[in-house]
């Protein structure tokens, strides 16, 4: 599904909008949009169109300012310059409490000009935590996802101690170290870019307080 559809001068120039994730957890995406006439327009939320669930909460924001699509529409406004690629729209998206999957779109349009407007395109896929998650008395670390990976893995985790210090470290299949990432404990997931990376089998190892916890595989594809 393409993140966007535009009958006007404006191109969204992000990749697909996807959510993919487990209960419970919240995920921000980043959009970039491009006016691509000669002309200052400024853009307001038409509506929200698709399935987002009574346990789920989405929030369009505009910077540091959040609003939620449903109850807020004309609110969520922005002016683009001419030519002006625009870098300050997020979305951010809270999964919900059960398993599902759905899309929805965001239309935005410029005035009362129908034939000026672009949609954004969003999927989303909600799945209960892996039985496999490593607990650990001072984190607990969920599966690595998606596995193959070919742009971007993540890892989710929990701090049960924010004291400790934890960190996944990422090595080839003969064991030589490619990267290394310091868990931070205000956050909830790692995201780690491997569109870089030769496709082949990795291995990443979950440290705590320097010793070696668990070890487990990485798949990277083309």
């Amino acid at each position: 599904m393409l993140p966007w559809n535009s009958w006007g001068q404006v191109r969204v120039l992000s990749e697909n909008i996807d959510f993919s994730g487990k209960i419970g957890t919240t995920q921000r995406k980043s959009l970039i949009i491009q006016n691509e006439s000669a002309q200052a327009k400024e853009y307001t939320l038409r509506g929200l169109k698709g399935s987002v669930g009574s346990s789920q909460q989405l929030k369009v924001c505009l910077g540091d300012k959040c609003f939620d699509p449903r109850r807020e529409l004309g609110k969520i406004k922005f002016t683009l310059g001419p030519g002006e690629i625009y870098t300050d729209l997020y979305l951010e998206f809270e999964l919900g409490i059960s398993e599902v999957r759905g899309s929805f779109d965001l239309q935005f349009i410029q005035g009362t000009n129908s034939r000026d407007m672009f949609t954004i395109e969003a999927v989303y896929d909600v799945y209960a935590p892996n039985p496999t998650e490593t607990m650990h008395k001072d984190i607990a670390l969920g599966e690595i996802y998606p596995n193959p990976s070919n742009r971007i893995a993540q890892i989710d985790y929990e701090f049960k101690n924010p004291a400790a210090t934890a960190k996944i470290v990422l090595n080839s299949f003969i064991g030589n170290p490619v990267a290394e990432y310091q868990l931070n404990p205000q956050q909830k997931s790692l995201a780690i870019n491997v569109s870089n990376l030769n496709p082949g089998v990795y291995f990443y190892t979950l440290f705590v307080d320097n010793k070696n916890i668990v070890t487990k595989k990485l798949v990277v594809k083309k």
